[in-house]
């Protein structure tokens, strides 16, 4: 990822995913992606998604599975690109990639998101475009708009956040993120990110340290010569200030913000009208994503392979992948459990006792910015466990 390029925001606080979901639903022209030039097919090799992935879905799911991402391809994502097929295709125009749903007799189409999707939520965009069955919507996202545009997830790709809180000063020893707090340290942050507004109104951080201008340059991270508190994701920042930012090119220490935090990061979801409708379709592909999870951490490389095609060949703004990068975001996945069997056991499960936590500290926090959750929401209106084969688990 170059220097310039904003890294991804989550659920912000604010009306503008709801309010861009009901304006452009109205003129949304449902472009399935006809126009397709430039087009190039990936030299990545996916023999395994012909090989593993066999259960018949034709007929029983959309003869193309659309899902919607949050951002460019990348590690995060390594699971919905395993599923690919021999030589999918990569429309750079639409900044898709299309192909074989490994050898299930339907097609799976994977849009990036962020700014290729004008920095909308994946909730807002599956409300304005029926053809999207999947998008990737954290615990947060899902209840901030589980008012006017609720969803479910049916697959938690990861157990644990990748989101962090880094520094570059070597002489700050942060154990958790109130040891932040009783600092003097400045808190770079993206404007109306949820995680902190919670960090503030729990006491875990004063108001008065937070910065809110960060717009995803490391420039004044390297201008205050690391001794700045600044947002990130393990699976990327952390790498690349050491790696691929020559003005810094040191490592980071950082926290995992998921302790204080514990949303369900990229979730898979589906619109809650869909579910009872596509409950045939998800009973047999939810499993695929599972095994698809299973396979990506185990053997990562032809996925990897293909993220790193598809990047070189969209319009990505200065977004860009290394193998470096992908294999050091592999590592982290695995050695500190972000992807990770739930607490019951099955990979890719959730604990709707977390989530329960979660809303009940959500709720306040958005009431205070004017938004206004479901009524009486609970974990089974934003979450469900009922489409997971359950014999499905990381060794």
């Amino acid at each position: 990822m170059r220097a310039s390029t904003p890294r991804r925001r989550r659920a912000v606080v604010s009306m503008g995913a709801a309010v861009v979901a009901v304006v452009l639903a109205a003129c949304s022209n449902s472009d399935g992606g006809s126009s397709v030039e430039p087009r190039a097919t990936t030299g990545g090799s996916t023999a395994v998604a012909a090989s593993h992935y066999t259960t018949p879905l034709k007929g029983v799911c959309p003869d193309t599975v659309v899902v919607q991402t949050s951002w460019w391809p990348e590690p995060d994502q390594g699971f919905t690109y395993q599923l690919l097929g021999p030589n999918p295709t990569i429309d750079a125009n639409h900044n898709r990639v299309t192909g074989t749903l490994g050898a299930t007799g339907v097609r799976l189409e994977i849009r990036s998101g962020g700014p290729a999707a004008g920095y909308q939520q994946p909730s807002a965009l599956m409300a304005q475009d029926d053809q999207i069955l999947f998008g990737y919507v954290g615990t947060d996202e899902a209840v901030q708009n589980s008012g006017k545009i609720p969803t479910v997830a049916v697959f938690a790709s990861y157990d644990r956040s990748p989101e962090v809180l880094l520094w570059g000063n070597p002489a700050w020893n942060f154990a958790n993120i109130g040891d932040i707090g009783k600092s003097d340290a400045k808190v770079l942050a993206y404007a109306g990110a949820a995680d902190i507004d919670l960090f503030e109104s729990q006491g875990l951080l004063k108001k008065s340290q937070v910065d809110t201008s960060y717009q995803g340059s490391p420039d004044r991270f390297v201008a205050a010569d690391g001794k700045i508190v600044q947002q990130g994701f393990v699976t990327n920042e952390v790498y690349t200030l050491q790696h691929d930012v020559k003005a810094w090119g040191k490592p980071v220490k950082y926290l995992l913000t998921d302790t204080s935090y514990p949303i369900y990061q990229s979730a898979l979801a589906v619109r809650a009208d869909k579910l009872a409708a596509n409950s045939a379709c998800l009973t047999k592909l939810v499993p695929l994503f599972q095994q698809a999870q299973r396979d990506y951490i185990t053997a990562s490389g032809p996925t990897n392979q293909i993220l790193l095609d598809a990047v070189s060949k969209m319009h990505t703004q200065g977004f860009s992948l290394s193998p470096g990068l992908l294999t050091y975001a592999n590592q982290k996945q695995r050695d500190l459990k972000l992807i990770a069997n739930g607490a019951d056991g099955v990979l890719g499960s959730f604990d709707n006792t977390r989530v329960q936590k979660l809303i009940d500290s959500l709720n306040p926090l958005y009431a205070a910015k004017g938004i206004r959750p479901k009524d009486g929401l609970t974990a089974t209106d934003v979450v469900t466990n009922q489409f997971l084969d359950k014999s499905v688990s990381l060794g």
